[in-house]
């Protein structure tokens, strides 16, 4: 027997209880299509091929299946058939084919290695089949064992009527299968059920008549559970949220009410950084050690230097660069700018396309004006330099380092460093002119 291992996913259903135009495989979980999950399970185990089966009508998903194999099942005649059009990409294989499901992204790849490894011993079984324990039924398949606990055969939930013993597994889905025999029990499946489909779970009964044998690898139940609804894939983000949740706390980092806080796939968070309640962190963010992100927070895109704070009510979005020390407070947005060590940006203000040099602070209300309409523009701000309050700069405009803008400047000519820029016009008092104002005013009325 072959040690290679090829992976077939089943992609190909059309997700209709979604009630969406999108192919169910490409909705998003913790950031990621629901296939990109078990795309990455199963290419830890390194298999020699990917195969994944898809309906015509779902082209779309192959935009995000490099290096895989795609085959396509014009009639959709149930598993064994979905699975057929993937032997025939295969060709002759005499490894161990892998199958799973596109629409089931909880499977771990340790899972997945036991599931293959259950194979790799002197005299393996034909079929190897991924059960766990459940309190309820629900749609699951059955796993039917004989008195010595060995699988006989598995029972859809459709056809579930006719069982007249306890159950104590459920069907997860996934099978590990001799790729030499495969072919041989594809061509003895009959739709002989009540949704006249050819049922890959059949196998199970035509091994064991053959004089093979099956065997189980137990697993948890949520690695079981797939996405039909959007109530499962809501269940299914609260389950990988808490993964990577779990994760992280076990590597230092503190969440103040884990279960209000939403990461990405790729949310990358340092040592010793506090997470308050209500944060949310889109894709593409690192968070450095020893940084305080406080409630109300949305970060994607950013990388946030050690030991700063943001928040509460910040918004970090795509090219956001904080340095060490620096501080971006409530109701402050950062855009595609870079924040020097030690600067702060504390309140109420908009920075976009901008350079910002260490140890600067920038006043409340200060905006960058980066697009006249038609493009965007950078500023650059230098290091030590005071920013007032409610500060307009256009951009493209510099401003030295040491330099100091006042607070209601309207900022379009490049500041040189150490130098006092104030646009603000000389204010003028007229005596008494409050009165004269209400009293001509109210004689019109």
């Amino acid at each position: 027997m072959s040690n290679a291992l090829a992976v077939v996913i089943l992609a190909a259903g059309k997700g209709t209880r979604m009630k969406s135009s999108k192919p169910k495989v490409l909705h998003d979980l913790i950031g990621l299509p629901l296939i990109s999950h078990v795309l990455s399970s199963a290419k830890e185990l390194k298999p020699k091929d990917i195969v994944v089966v898809l309906s015509p009508e779902q082209k779309e998903v192959k935009s995000v299946l490099d290096g895989c194999h795609v085959v396509y099942q014009v009639n959709p005649l149930g598993t064994g058939d979905a699975v057929k059009a993937a032997v025939e990409a295969l060709g002759q294989f005499d490894g161990t084919v892998l199958i799973t499901f596109g629409a089931d992204p909880l499977i771990e790849s340790r899972t997945l290695r036991k599931i293959t490894d259950a194979r790799n011993i002197e005299d393996p079984p034909d079929v190897v089949v991924f059960g766990f324990k459940a309190p309820t039924p629900n749609t699951y398949g059955r796993l039917l064992q004989n008195s010595q606990g060995e699988l006989q055969k598995i029972v859809e939930a459709a056809e579930a009527g006719c069982i007249n013993q306890s159950i104590e597994l459920y069907n997860g889905g996934a099978m590990a299968i001799d790729g030499h025999k495969l072919p041989g029990f594809l061509d003895c499946l009959e739709a002989s059920n009540s949704k006249g489909e050819y049922y890959l779970t059949d196998i199970i009964e035509i091994s064991n008549q053959n004089g093979g044998y099956v065997s189980i690898v137990e697993g948890d139940e949520t690695e079981a559970l797939g996405i039909d609804t959007q109530q499962d894939l809501a269940k299914a983000e609260n389950i990988m949220q808490s993964r990577l949740k779990s994760q992280m706390m076990s590597k230092g980092v503190s969440f103040v009410a884990p279960e209000t806080v939403f990461l990405s796939y790729d949310t990358k968070i340092g040592r010793d950084t506090r997470v308050h309640p209500h944060v949310v962190f889109g894709k593409g963010v690192y968070i450095g050690k020893n940084c305080e992100i406080k409630s109300f927070s949305h970060i994607e895109g950013a990388k946030v230097g050690n030991g700063s704070i943001i928040g509460p009510y910040a918004r970090l979005r795509e090219g956001a660069d904080i340095g060490n020390e620096a501080r971006i407070g409530n109701f402050v947005e950062v855009k595609k700018s870079q924040i020097g060590e030690g600067s702060k940006v504390n309140h109420l203000a908009y920075v976009g396309d901008a350079e910002i040099g260490a140890s600067t602070n920038i006043g409340a209300g200060t905006i960058t004006c980066n697009y006249d309409g038609f493009h965007k523009y950078t500023t650059k701000i230098g290091s030590n330099t005071f920013i007032g309050s409610n500060v307009a700069l256009v951009a493209p405009v510099e401003v030295g380092d040491g330099a100091i803008v006042g607070a209601g400047s309207t900022i379009t000519k490049a500041v040189p460093e150490d130098s006092i820029a104030l646009t603000r016009i000389e204010t003028r008092q007229v005596s008494g002119g409050a009165s004269r104002f209400r009293a001509k005013k109210q004689s019109k009325e």
